[in-house]
C-alpha cells in the first residue's frame, strides 16, 4: 500500500513513553471531560436560568449560541498560537481563564453578564481542546502508543457527553443553576497543579511571524458560517442565513488565498491535499453530525413520548456511550493490522444499522430498542473517530500539531452545529408536515403544537383530558414518523462518510 506520510516508519520505531507519559495523559483528560460535560449540561439549567434572570427570547438564544460562535471562530487561531508560543502554556492560560470565568458565570446577576461570561468561556475554551490533542502528538511519538492515547482522549470526550445529563440532573436537584458552571473549578485546579510537573512543553521550533490579517480572516470565516447554520436551525432558510453563509464563504476564500501565498502560512493548506488528512476531517465531521443529530431527536423521544425524566434519559444513553468508549479502545489493535480504508467503513456499518434500528422501532414506544440502537451506533462512531483523529495528527508535521488539532476540533464543532441544524431541522419539518390537529383544539394551542413537540406536550396537558389526549396522540405519531424519515437520512450520511473513508484513506498507513 502506498504511503503519503514519510514519517510513518520513524514514528513506529520511536521510543515508547513510560509511566510519566501515561500520567500526563490522565492530566490532559481533565479539560476534555470538562468541555464535553459542558456541551450537554447547560441545556438542563436553562429553565432555572430563565426563572432567575428573566432573559428575553433573544438573550436566551445568545446564552446558548455565543459560546460555540466564539469557540469555533478562535480554534484555528489558538491552535496556531500554541504551536508558536507553547502548547502547554496555552493549555494553562486557557484552564486558568476558564476556571475563573466559570466562577463568575455561576453568580451572574443578569442575562447580559451571563452572555458576556459565556463569550469569555468560548475564548478560553478555544485554547483547551487543540492543546490537549497536539500535546498528545508530542508526548506519544510512537504511533502505536499515540493511537491508544487518542482512543483514550476520544473516550474521555464520549464519557463526558454521557455524564453531562446525569451531572446536570443531580446538580439541579440539589443546587442552583450556577452549580453547572462551578464544576469547572474543581476539575481544572488539579490540571493547573499537575500539568507543569507531568506535561512537557512543546512548540514549533521555527514559527513564522504572527499574521493578524490571517487571524481576523479565520475568525471572519468561522463565526458567520456557524451563525448561519444556527440561524437556519432556528428560523429555516432566510435571507439573513444566506447572507451570513455567503460572507463566511467569501472570507474563507480570502483566508485560503492568503495562506497559499504566505511563505510560512498560519495554516498549511497543502495538508488538505493529503487524502488521509482531508478524508479523516470529513469522516469526523459527518460522524459528529450523525451522533449529535441522533441525540437531538432521540432525547426528545425518550423524555416527551416515552415519559422518562431527564436523569432517566441520561442513564438510558449511558450504554451507548460505554459502547463508544469500548469500540474506540478495541479498534486500536485492529488498526495495526487492517488498513484504515477498510477499518473505518467497516466500523461505520454499525452506525448505519443503529440508525435503521431507530427508523423501524420508534413506533413501538419502547426504550430498549432505542438503547440498543444507540449502542450499535456508538460502536461505529467510537471506532471511526479514534482512527480519523489519529490520522489527522499523523498526517501533519509534529511542529504543526496545534493547527492540525484545531482543524479537527473545528470539524467537531461544525459537526455538532450541523447535527442540530440539519437533522434537527429535518425532523421538525417532517413533524410539522405530518401533524394533523384534531378538531376542537383552540387556535393558540394548535399553533404551539405545530411549532415543536414540546409545545404540543405542554398544550396537551393544559387542555381537557379528551382533547389533550387526542392532540398528544397526533403529535407523538407525527414525531415518530419524522424520526423514521430522519433516521433513514442519518443512515445515508453515515454511508457517505464510509464511502469517503474507503476512497480517501487508501493513502494512509496503519503500520
Amino acid at each position: 500500500m502506498t504511503a503519503s506520510i514519510p514519517a510513518t516508519e520513524t514514528e513506529l520505531n520511536a521510543p515508547r513513553v513510560g509511566a510519566r507519559g501515561w500520567w500526563a495523559l490522565i492530566v490532559l483528560m481533565l479539560p476534555v471531560l470538562l468541555v464535553s460535560v459542558d456541551n450537554t449540561v447547560l441545556s438542563f439549567a436553562l429553565p432555572e436560568i430563565a426563572i432567575a434572570l428573566s432573559p428575553s427570547g433573544t438573550e436566551q438564544l445568545w446564552i446558548i449560541d455565543v459560546y460555540p460562535l466564539v469557540l469555533a471562530g478562535l480554534l484555528v487561531t489558538m491552535g496556531t498560537l500554541g504551536d508558536r508560543f507553547g502548547r502547554r502554556r496555552m493549555l494553562l492560560i486557557g484552564a486558568t481563564g476558564f476556571a475563573a470565568v466559570s466562577a463568575l458565570a455561576a453568580f451572574a446577576p443578569t442575562a447580559g453578564l451571563l452572555i458576556a461570561a459565556r463569550a469569555l468561556l468560548g475564548f478560553f475554551g478555544a485554547m483547551l481542546m487543540p492543546s490537549t490533542l497536539s500535546l498528545l502528538r508530542s508526548i506519544f511519538r510512537n504511533r502505536d502508543q499515540r493511537r491508544f492515547a487518542i482512543a483514550v482522549w476520544a473516550s474521555a470526550f464520549s464519557a463526558g457527553s454521557a455524564l453531562g445529563p446525569i451531572v446536570g440532573g443531580f446538580l439541579l436537584e440539589h443546587f442552583s443553576w450556577g452549580s453547572v458552571f462551578l464544576i469547572a473549578v474543581p476539575v481544572l485546579i488539579p490540571l493547573l497543579i499537575a500539568a507543569p510537573l507531568l506535561v512537557p512543553e512543546s512548540r514549533d521550533p521555527h514559527p513564522g511571524r504572527i499574521d493578524p490579517i490571517s487571524i481576523l480572516l479565520s475568525m471572519a470565516t468561522m463565526i458567520p458560517v456557524v451563525y448561519a447554520i444556527k440561524s437556519l436551525a432556528v428560523d429555516g432558510p432566510t435571507f439573513a442565513a444566506g447572507a451570513w453563509a455567503l460572507l463566511g464563504a467569501l472570507m474563507g476564500t480570502l483566508f485560503v488565498r492568503r495562506q497559499l501565498r504566505a511563505e510560512i502560512p498560519m495554516l498549511d493548506m497543502q495538508l488538505f491535499r493529503r487524502g488521509s488528512f482531508s478524508g479523516a476531517i470529513l469522516v469526523n465531521l459527518l460522524s459528529v453530525v450523525a451522533l449529535v443529530g441522533f441525540l437531538y431527536f432521540v432525547s426528545q423521544h425518550v423524555q416527551l413520548v416515552l415519559g422518562l425524566s431527564p436523569m432517566q434519559a441520561g442513564l438510558a444513553l449511558v450504554p451507548g456511550m460505554a459502547a463508544m468508549i469500548v469500540a474506540g479502545l478495541t479498534v486500536v489493535p485492529i488498526s495495526r493490522r487492517v488498513p484504515s480504508h477498510i477499518v473505518v467503513p467497516s466500523a461505520l456499518v454499525f452506525s448505519v444499522v443503529g440508525y435503521l434500528l431507530v427508523a423501524f422501532s420508534t413506533q413501538d414506544h419502547g426504550v430498549l430498542p432505542l438503547i440498543l440502537a444507540f449502542v450499535v451506533l456508538g460502536i461505529g462512531i467510537g471506532a471511526a473517530e479514534t482512527i480519523s483523529n489519529e490520522l489527522i495528527l499523523s498526517s501533519a508535521p509534529a511542529e504543526k500539531a496545534g493547527a492540525a488539532s484545531a482543524v479537527s476540533e473545528t470539524a467537531y464543532e461544525l459537526g455538532a452545529v450541523l447535527g442540530t441544524a440539519v437533522l434537527g431541522g429535518l425532523i421538525t419539518a417532517f413533524y410539522r408536515g405530518a401533524l394533523v390537529i384534531p378538531e376542537g383544539i383552540p387556535a393558540g394551542a394548535a399553533e404551539a403544537a405545530r411549532e415543536t413537540l414540546a409545545g404540543a406536550y405542554t398544550e396537551a396537558h393544559q387542555l381537557p383530558a379528551e382533547l389533550g389526549d387526542a392532540l398528544w396522540s397526533a403529535a407523538a405519531s407525527a414525531f415518530g414518523s419524522g424520526v423514521t424519515v430522519t433516521s433513514l437520512i442519518g443512515a445515508g450520511l453515515v454511508i457517505v462518510a464510509g464511502v469517503i473513508a474507503a476512497v480517501t484513506l487508501r493513502t494512509s498507513r496503519t503500520r
